[in-house]
């Protein structure tokens, strides 16, 4: 009897090769027990969560409109939705039209979307340093050349942009300028000014990621890039409700000009169709019969206060000589230890303490500050806060 012969099947595509997972992920499914006081996450704080508001606003859907919920929906979102998303930019200074709007399924489908539409193979890209890490493999799976604008505390220098600008001719620069992820920096007034400048000057696009600046819990909101004048026509403004409502009903949006909407619009009916109907509904539903406003503002005096407890405790926690951010808003801050420190190194020493954070090597698409890391003080209480803090400076002691 002849055995049969099989060929191998054909390779995976060589972006999906290249492109590794997320490092975040990867430490929160080792960092999974229990016991583990987790500062790794990004993930909001459960507790606060309004599932009270949030399931009253799903059977009023459900009760009242099941034949629409539980259908098939447009592309471009449910326009109840959009017109809500719309009033409340518009009313935060940013005239804003439903039209003007696309519902995702999540910001990172956005990002996903705009890396289709604008990004060709070999593209460059420009981002902040250190960077959202999502945003990195986005734009590394759709094969762009990915580089890091130098800056400062307050985020990317615009000297350093234009520069970059003139020399690469990159398609776009993706910044977060409200308590960026990672590390909690917010842009200043005049620097927002300086970033559209050079945009409107060199011919760029903005994407402006905006998904934490909803939880200020102190100092004074600072108007959205969008909103200068001279970059209407190029900036992509994204918005969440994962850290305000609930990250469990995947509710994004992109606000873009036309001829770039109208082309994420198609790329995502190739993706998902369109966002569920009865999650946009529901959203929409509690946005009109609650004061989500009232709830962010519990929820951001909350986390000032556990930020004030990760602050209270960094000194004794971290070695000699470290520095670290003071974000006015937000889930994280960055720490820098001196030199001799290798974070990602010293992560499975600090776990045997059960405690954990991200080191911050993923965040760089450049040469990597390997003494960095990123805590989230956003999901512990301050009690807990505390006790994970002595751990980890036990779990650092003698890591240099």
């Amino acid at each position: 009897m002849t055995v049969p012969t099989f060929a191998s099947v054909p390779p995976l595509a060589a972006r999906a090769r290249s492109v590794g997972g997320s490092p975040v992920r990867d430490i929160l499914a080792v960092t999974a027990r229990p016991e583990v006081i987790n500062f790794a996450g990004g993930l909001p704080a459960p507790e606060l969560f309004d599932a009270e508001g949030i399931a009253d606003a799903f059977r009023a859907v459900l009760e009242e409109v099941p034949e629409r919920a539980l259908q098939y929906s447009t592309t471009e979102g449910e326009p109840v939705l959009r017109t809500a998303l719309a009033e409340r930019m518009s009313a935060r200074g940013l005239a804003t039209g439903a039209d003007d709007v696309l519902v995702t399924t999540g910001s990172q489908q956005a990002l996903s979307l705009l890396a289709t539409t604008l990004i060709e193979p070999g593209d460059t890209v420009l981002v902040e340093s250190p960077c959202y890490l999502a945003a990195l493999q986005a734009f590394g799976f759709a094969g762009a050349r990915v580089v890091a604008v130098p800056g400062d505390d307050e985020g990317p220098d615009p000297v350093a942009l234009e520069e970059l600008v003139v020399r690469e001719r990159p398609k776009l620069l993706y910044t977060v300028p409200t308590f960026q992820n990672p590390t909690g920096r917010t842009m200043s007034v005049d620097r927002r000014a300086a970033v559209a400048s050079v945009a409107a000057r060199c011919g760029l696009w903005i994407v402006e990621d905006d998904p934490y600046g909803e939880l200020r819990f102190e100092g004074e909101r600072v108007p959205w890039i969008a909103s200068h004048e001279e970059v209407r026509d190029r900036v992509v403004l994204l918005g969440s409700f994962s850290k305000v409502m609930a990250p469990g009903l995947r509710l994004g949006w992109l606000r873009a000009p036309g001829a770039l909407r109208r082309a994420c619009a198609v790329a995502k009916q190739a993706a998902d169709l369109h966002t569920p109907t009865a999650n946009q509904l529901a959203a929409a539903r509690y946005l009109a019969d609650r004061d989500l406003d009232a709830h962010v503002r519990r929820v951001a005096g909350v986390y000032g206060e556990r930020r004030d407890a990760m602050l209270a405790g960094l000194a004794d926690a971290l070695p000699e000589g470290s520095t670290w951010t003071r974000p006015e808003g937000g889930m994280f801050l960055w720490a820098r230890l001196p030199s001799s420190y290798d974070t990602t190194a010293l992560l499975p020493q600090v776990v045997t303490r059960d405690v954990a954070y991200v080191p911050g090597t993923p965040f760089y698409a450049g040469e990597p500050d390997r003494s960095t890391l990123r805590l989230c003080f956003v999901t512990q209480t301050p009690q807990e806060i505390g006790e994970g803090l002595r751990r980890l400076g036990e779990g650092l002691r003698g890591g240099a």
